[in-house]
């Protein structure tokens, strides 16, 4: 209980919170309470408090502000992502799967960013999935991240019983995450690639290497069509790192267009002056849960004209698989 109140009363002082306890001036289910108790479904928690002692104990409810977020002014990119639309992949009871445009962040960085995860509790509040008095004490969030420029499924726990299943699932890699992308060269057939993943802090790039030292990566993918000097690739994340994809397929000499990092610097800009595409060509397209759910979204329009780019010199492209 004691945990609950400390979420409510946020900016109080604990000994603050337990003399309102001793003086009942916060009861539970009418009577008085240690702080110690377990909380249960249908426990009625009540708090006597003047209204300004509890404005000033209680911060601002996230969202009540607008139009701009707690923390601080939006910026400029900030207000165009706020501005997106919200794409719903799949809903239920418990979670919620959109599809992050790439350019949006997962979660933001700074006070003045609007991510995909402050988009998703707009979207659950317009619809009256959660009220700002229920984000006092539980905020929905995210499960996993996607890189700024990298598109495609992002689940979100609606409820704590939402986040803690996915929670699960996502660390015991119960659930199989296939990305498309496509890459300078020609991938001739399916591989497997194990490998380590060491981190530069510096510079925000990561190695990968046959030695141990890092973390241990696997990575598996499939050509499914050629485009002159490129392919479409199905890859299978099979352990989640930082920027794993785009490292290790660039490692195998197979650099995911458009990627600024670990691409072909040359070939990126040609790509950027002739179709305008920046970022790297890369979604998460389809993710198979362990109950047999398939939860899929298309890659978006700028592999289809990236496609054409490439395609242009060498006639319609070779199907290999679906």
């Amino acid at each position: 209980m004691d945990k609950y109140l400390f979420k409510v009363l946020d900016r109080a002082p604990r000994s603050f919170v337990y003399k309102m306890l001793r003086k009942k001036n916060i009861v539970l289910n009418g009577k008085k309470a240690a702080g110690q108790e377990i909380l249960k479904p249908a426990d009625a928690v009540r708090i006597y408090l003047a209204d300004d002692t509890f404005a000033k104990f209680a911060s601002a409810l996230p969202g009540e502000e607008k139009p701009e977020p707690s923390g601080g002014a939006l910026t400029e990119a900030g207000h165009r992502d706020r501005a997106i639309p919200l794409k719903i992949v799949y809903e239920d009871q418990d979670i919620l799967v959109i599809h992050k445009p790439a350019g949006m962040l997962s979660q933001k960085a700074d006070a003045g960013d609007y991510s995909a995860n402050e988009r998703i509790i707009d979207y659950l509040l317009e619809s009256g999935a959660l009220t700002r008095a229920e984000l006092r004490t539980f905020r929905p969030s995210v499960c996993n991240r996607l890189d700024r420029n990298t598109s495609g499924l992002l689940i979100a726990g609606k409820t704590v019983r939402g986040l803690q299943e996915m929670s699960v699932l996502l660390k015991s890699r119960s659930v199989k995450k296939f990305y498309r992308t496509l890459v300078s060269g020609i991938v001739e057939s399916p591989c497997h690639l194990t490998g380590y993943l060491v981190k530069n802090h510096k510079t925000n790039q990561v190695e990968i290497t046959k030695e141990s030292g890092g973390d241990w990566i696997e990575t598996a993918y499939r050509p499914l069509a050629y485009f002159g000097n490129g392919t479409l690739l199905e890859v299978h994340l099979i352990t989640g790192r930082s920027h794993q994809i785009r490292a290790h397929l660039a490692s195998e000499g197979y650099p995911i267009l458009g990627d600024g990092k670990y691409g072909d610097r040359k070939l990126n800009q040609k790509l950027y002056r002739e179709t305008g595409i920046r970022g790297q060509l890369l979604c998460a397209c389809r993710m198979e849960f362990p109950d047999g759910k398939v939860i899929e979204t298309e890659a978006p329009q700028e592999f289809r004209t990236a496609e054409h780019w490439l395609k242009q010199a060498a006639g319609l492209p070779k199907k290999i698989g679906t």
